[in-house]
């Protein structure tokens, strides 16, 4: 009796202890170790590579097929290990974690549950599209609305690897502003998911939390690879689908600005920003290039506030999770946040 006591005591903390152990040395391979060396390059060239969207083009190629598979194909070469290592710990939190447990830490309403997720998700710096298997598993694990949402944005909007690059290679106003103004973003669209899509995703969320009683009692290893692969089964390939047609319609969605400026080109690049898809901290050169073709302040606040905030294929993935009307909640307020962004950098820094 003894015994069974002990191990029902045991089984929680050791499913605990797998997946910390997993998470810290999944980062320290695919984001600290690398992000650590490239912030040495940044410091010492003052760029971090060439822009996504065109190379060293000064635009994005015509729409084709050709376009579609070259950024599909450069971008899954920047992002892959982060979204097996996204799938893995996403499939992870619904097998070794216990969902009381991130109930308890996670579940509420209110800023104590935003602000934990904000500060668990700085040290993992994802992309959103990376970060999104992550942010299933916790919402299927009882998270809030509120403590899923600030994780899930503040891994990119408060990367600070990406603000290391930023200061760098654009200058440290840059870092200030995208700082200031991420953490004004991450509450306030997060106070929209909470009181705009909270109470029906409540109610929701209850049919897809499996009840401990439930649960499979097979192999843990087995259990882990079935949540992985009915999680990869059900998020890549609508995101594969839609990073091919983004990647095509690059050319539409940001054409060459030369020394435009204004509020209808900061409303735009806020709307292009909020839909396409980049890796972790590519808004950083994407901008670079275009100041250097003569972009002013006002779109490229609206660039480093949107572009890594949230993409069509991330809020795609999201689905599963949250309904449509939440996550169009959210892709209006990161959008609104941009353009209030570009307003901003166009009084401070053409100042």
């Amino acid at each position: 009796m003894q015994n069974r006591m002990n191990k029902k005591l045991l089984s929680p903390f050791a499913g605990v202890m797998i997946f910390v152990l997993v998470a810290v040395a999944g980062f320290a391979y695919v984001k600290w170790v690398p992000y650590y060396a490239k912030a040495f390059i940044a410091q010492s060239h003052h760029a971090i590579g060439d822009s996504i969207l065109s190379g060293k083009a000064a635009s994005a190629p015509p729409v084709s097929l050709s376009a579609a598979v070259d950024y599909a194909m450069a971008y899954g070469k920047a992002i892959w290990q982060a979204l097996v290592l996204g799938l893995v710990l996403g499939s992870g939190i619904k097998v070794l974690l216990p969902a009381q447990w991130i109930s308890a830490v996670l579940g509420r309403l209110g800023f104590r549950s935003v602000a934990l997720g904000s500060l668990f998700a700085i040290p993992c710096m994802m992309c959103t599209c990376c970060a999104a298997p992550v942010a299933v598993g916790m919402r299927q694990s009882r998270a809030s609305v509120g403590s899923v949402v600030s994780w899930w944005m503040s891994n990119p909007v408060l990367n600070p690897a990406t603000l290391v690059f930023m200061g760098f290679v654009l200058g440290w106003g840059w870092a200030l502003f995208r700082v200031v103004l991420g953490i004004a973003m991450v509450l306030g669209v997060t106070h929209l998911a909470e009181r705009y899509g909270g109470q029906h995703e409540a109610v929701s969320l209850e049919q897809r939390v499996t009840p401990e009683a439930e649960v499979p009692k097979d192999n843990l290893l087995i259990r882990w690879g079935r949540e992985f692969v009915t999680l990869a089964i059900r998020l890549v390939p609508e995101y594969l689908v839609l990073v091919l047609l983004l990647g095509a319609a690059r050319v539409w969605l940001f054409p060459v600005l030369g020394a435009h400026d204004g509020i209808f080109w900061i409303v735009a690049m806020a709307l292009a920003g909020t839909l396409f898809v980049i890796p972790t901290a590519g808004e950083v050169p994407i901008v670079q290039a275009m100041f250097a073709l003569g972009m002013g302040a006002g779109p490229a606040g609206a660039l480093i506030m949107t572009l890594p905030a949230a993409s069509l294929p991330s809020l795609a993935m999201l689905g599963r999770v949250f309904s449509m009307r939440t996550r169009l909640v959210i892709a209006a307020g990161v959008a609104l946040s941009g353009i209030v962004a570009g307003l901003i950098a166009m009084i401070v820094f053409n100042s």
